[in-house]
């Protein structure tokens, strides 16, 4: 049976990084999805009506 071995945040790191080669990752600021002509089309159309609440 084995002992578990604490490790602190920055070990962690080391070995995420260092051994199993993994890198910080961040999402992008916008979706892939994103279709501005529909945001824009939604914002001119369909939002002028909800906000009126008809």
């Amino acid at each position: 049976m084995s002992v578990p071995v604490p490790l602190s945040r920055a070990s962690v790191w080391r070995l995420l990084t260092g051994r199993l080669g993994w890198s910080l990752q961040r999402p992008e600021r916008r979706a892939v999805e994103r279709d501005d002509s529909e945001i824009a089309c939604w914002v001119a159309h369909k939002w002028p009506r909800i906000k009126k609440g008809q």
